[in-house]
């Protein structure tokens, strides 16, 4: 019987067990489907370790990106980077290749973060926060691969972003019309501002408190490089600076607590790596790059992962957000 045309499927855990235990050469004695969303995430148990195993999809990621992002997360690890790394088969391979229903998808290994996810960080953990990102981005900027990654750009951020999620706006014109005018002018500030002196290099662009574990107050993890890409590295104090002004919007920190929080990040990272006014001023202007960005992913990935929650409410309730954030 011929099989109907699939474009998202399931790969069973219980398969994976005996397959993830073939490949790796150690007893696997649990794997189980934790997220099932941008791609699949399976949590795999050792006698002796934890593991991420990880399936991508080929809409989201082609091979020559998985291996970018393999590349680069071996290269932090052998430079002594705090992050989860992939890891390599009996046969030497990071990533593994599955005949599924819609066609090949590819899965890779991942170390486990131990420890937990942390929104309200002690002096000491923001600290810590800032000083590992420092590092990451001192090795980012060196970092030399032979799968390169998509960059983050004017043209990534703002222009295809506006066009991809225009659909999505049919009635709600108004608030397009918001959107068009406040990256135009963000464009133009950007361009007023001399980033020839940025530090450049990969940006994770989501280093948000979801994407790293804290193990306890002396252990950090970063984790889930898969939207990682080429871009000034300001990107992410960007990103992280985000999350403070979440907890300021939806009422969990005042203004104030938010910045000292920001501040005790920011100069422990400055005693590792420079940043420099400008590029600290930039960071109303690359912020809304990324709220684009992930409207046109939300748009480009409705099939498959957004469809539960990008409707018109959600663009709705997005938008005197964004305006907040301008006017932060």
């Amino acid at each position: 019987m011929t099989i109907f045309p699939t474009q998202y499927s399931v790969l069973s855990a219980k398969a994976l067990q005996s397959y993830l235990a073939e490949q790796y050469g150690f007893a696997v004695i649990g794997c189980q489907l934790i997220t099932h969303n941008v791609s699949d995430t399976y949590l795999v148990e050792a006698a002796s370790a934890k593991y991420v195993f990880k399936i991508y999809r080929d809409a989201h990621r082609p091979y020559n990106e998985i291996m970018g992002e393999m590349e680069l997360l071996d290269y932090y690890e052998k430079n002594g980077a705090s992050v989860s790394y992939p890891v390599k088969d009996i046969s030497d391979k990071w990533l593994q290749s599955f005949n599924a229903a819609e066609g090949i998808r590819y899965g890779a290994l991942f170390t486990y973060a131990q420890g937990k996810n942390v929104y309200m960080m002690s002096d000491k953990q923001l600290e810590m926060v800032g000083t590992e990102m420092a590092k990451l981005h001192i090795l980012s900027s060196s970092a030399v691969l032979n799968y390169p990654r998509k960059k983050y750009t004017i043209a990534t951020t703002f222009t295809e972003p506006l066009k991809v999620i225009q659909p999505a706006f049919k009635e709600m014109e108004e608030e397009y019309n918001y959107l068009v005018a406040i990256a135009a002018d963000a464009v133009h500030e950007l361009s007023k501002i001399d980033t020839s002196n940025f530090s450049y290099g990969y940006c994770q662009y989501d280093f948000l408190p979801k994407n790293f574990h804290f193990d306890g107050e002396d252990k950090l993890t970063f984790f889930d490089f898969d939207f990682a890409g080429e871009g000034y590295l300001i990107n992410d104090i960007t990103t992280f600076y985000i999350h403070f002004f979440f907890d300021v919007y939806y009422g969990k920190l005042t203004r104030e607590e938010a910045d000292r929080s920001f501040n005790v990040f920011l100069e422990a990272y400055r005693k590792v790596k420079p940043v420099s006014k400008d590029e600290i001023s930039s960071i109303r202007y690359f912020g809304l790059g990324f709220w684009l960005f992930y409207f046109g992913f939300h748009q480009e990935n409705f099939d498959d992962w957004s469809n539960f929650f990008y409707t018109p409410a959600f663009i709705k309730s997005r938008i005197p957000l964004i305006k907040r954030w301008m006017e932060y």
